[in-house]
């Protein structure tokens, strides 16, 4: 979002989070096993809502093919919905039953991201090179069509993929590719095609059933199963500590989460949280980590998290598409982040503030300082989140912007159809964040234009 420099500082702070301990509150659960020695000596609080499968990383690519249109649930019927929602109460069972009926519906997920690597010299900053990583993650299946197996995790496990695998319980892999994401919720479902799966693999794995989450009772037992420290499968149990709890992180508040203190470690993110009838009662998403605090973990209730992957299940699975056929939007914008909003009263999401002339933007409602949220019915927080959408959008495709824009001390809530242009650049992709977007105002220091955004906006928003 800044310039040159200070992306590459902001590198160098990713990568202390990969490589050491950050200073902090929550720590999300996605874990790089290849730095395990080294972060089981961090004993400080942490912070980071998804930095262990982002680390540093620039670009999304993931190939992709078009689901069918019905989706196959557990019970054999077709839906037009991925998820099992069955929520029947049945025997209690011990945790190893549990255990062996759940691991088939429970798969590890691998993330290789690619970044940049700065060198140093006396004189300051030497050359750069990339380097590619991978970091683990959990997901659970939720849902089959004729032609893909659909897998539920959260969105900071698969957030700047460069691809993605995912291993089953008979230790068999495939490629997997995004279908689609809500980086507000933290959750997103990617998609595996049948044909890459083995038979004998698919005749192992399962479905998973989601439960009530309501009905869940403080002090009910749990079971959590994940990829903890990307070592695999891992069973864990526990209770409900807490329910609706709002937790602080980095990229601003997860609300209404279930709290347990089943033990919740890097690389479980995405995995599933299970009630004694071996129904999916939450996703997996963050635990506290700290000298003075012990036994924290969180999950997305199943009743939130089921509606949103059921929306996200319906989209298009779709592959990153090259530059030249890219869709472009024709803004410049910038991120309102948790802070800023909180500061200036604000939305979170991304800020519009100059639409370019010609462009696809021009030819519809958008106006400037409206805040954009949707993409395409896809939550975005972060211009990033933007960015990574577009990647896999073509010209000439139409889709919706769902903005926020103010109205006094208020925000009315818009939806606008705007048709994807060709960038008339065709040097790069669009929302590049200021410094090669649209042709326009390149001669302007980008950090110049974020002070007078910044100085205008109790203008703009606060009465």
């Amino acid at each position: 979002m800044y310039r040159h420099l200070g992306k590459r500082l902001a590198t160098i702070v990713l990568s202390a989070l990969v490589f050491g301990s950050v200073s902090g509150v929550t720590m999300v659960g996605v874990g790089r096993a290849a730095q395990f020695a080294s972060n089981q000596s961090v004993a400080a609080a942490q912070t980071n809502t998804g930095a262990d499968a982002n680390a540093s990383a620039a670009g999304t690519a993931q190939d992709s093919s078009s689901a069918g249109a019905d989706v196959m649930l557990a019970n054999g019927n077709r839906n037009s919905s991925a998820v099992n929602t069955s929520s029947s109460s049945g025997t209690t069972k011990t945790v190893s039953e549990i255990a062996q009926d759940a691991m088939p519906q429970v798969v590890s997920i691998t993330n290789t991201i690619r970044y940049k690597q700065y060198g140093y010299t006396m004189f300051g900053l030497g050359g750069e090179s990339e380097a590619e990583a991978a970091a683990s993650g959990s997901g659970v299946i939720v849902g089959k069509t004729d032609s893909e197996l659909l897998i539920a995790t959260n969105h900071h496990v698969i957030e700047d993929s460069t691809t993605l695998s995912v291993q089953f319980v008979d230790g068999n892999s495939a490629d997997a590719q995004i279908k689609g994401e809500d980086s507000d919720a933290d959750l997103a479902v990617i998609a595996v095609k049948l044909s890459d799966i083995p038979s004998e693999t698919l005749s192992k794995i399962e479905i998973a059933e989601f439960g009530d989450s309501d009905a869940l009772q403080v002090g009910d037992q749990v079971v959590a199963i994940g990829n903890a420290l990307g070592y695999g499968q891992s069973v864990t149990t526990g209770i409900i500590s807490a329910k609706d709890r709002d937790v602080e992180t980095n990229k601003g508040t997860e609300s209404g989460l279930l709290q347990t203190d089943a033990a919740i470690n890097p690389g479980n993110s995405g995995g599933a949280l299970l009630n004694m009838n071996g129904q999916l009662i939450g996703i997996n998403v963050a635990k506290y980590s700290s000298t003075d605090v012990e036994g924290m973990g969180y999950s997305i209730p199943s009743n939130k998290a089921k509606a949103i992957i059921s929306t996200l299940s319906s989209k298009e699975t779709r592959s990153k598409v090259s530059d030249e056929n890219r869709g472009y939007l024709g803004i410049q914008a910038k991120t309102i982040d948790a802070a800023t909003a909180e500061a200036y009263g604000m939305v979170q999401g991304i800020y519009v503030y100059k639409i370019v002339e010609g462009s696809a933007a021009a030819s519809s409602d958008l106006q400037e300082k409206d805040i954009i949220v949707k993409f395409d019915d896809q939550s975005v927080t972060s211009f990033d989140d933007l960015q990574n959408l577009l990647s896999r959008y073509s010209a000439g495709e139409t889709i919706n912007l769902t903005v926020k824009r103010p109205n006094g001390s208020t925000y009315d809530e818009k939806v606008i159809s705007i048709t994807l242009t060709e960038n008339p650049d065709k040097t790069s992709a669009d929302a590049s964040d200021s410094k090669n977007q649209a042709n326009s105002d390149s001669a302007r220091d980008s950090d110049q234009i974020f002070r007078e955004f910044i100085q205008g906006l109790p203008q703009f928003y606060m009465n």
